[in-house]
């Protein structure tokens, strides 16, 4: 079993959590808990692999990621 590092951005909205994978163009999910988006990112990011494994393909993987929140007053 090989095992992938991948970055998660997670955001918050009234209507739940949704979450995308920046590396893996399409990978993205939504859920009404933190760790239901969580569980559900993880599986999509699983398929997405299994997909790509079976296809030959490359699995792009990120080396460094930085992330802040800022305010920005108008």
């Amino acid at each position: 079993m090989v095992t992938y590092k991948f970055s998660v951005i997670i955001e918050k909205d009234s209507d739940g959590y949704f979450a995308f994978c920046p590396e893996s163009q399409g990978c993205y999910t939504q859920g009404n808990t933190y760790n239901e988006v969580l569980e559900n990112i993880k599986d999509a990011i699983r398929v997405h692999i299994e997909d790509r494994i079976a296809s030959g393909e490359d699995i792009q993987q990120s080396d460094s990621v930085s992330l802040t929140l800022m305010e920005v007053s108008v």
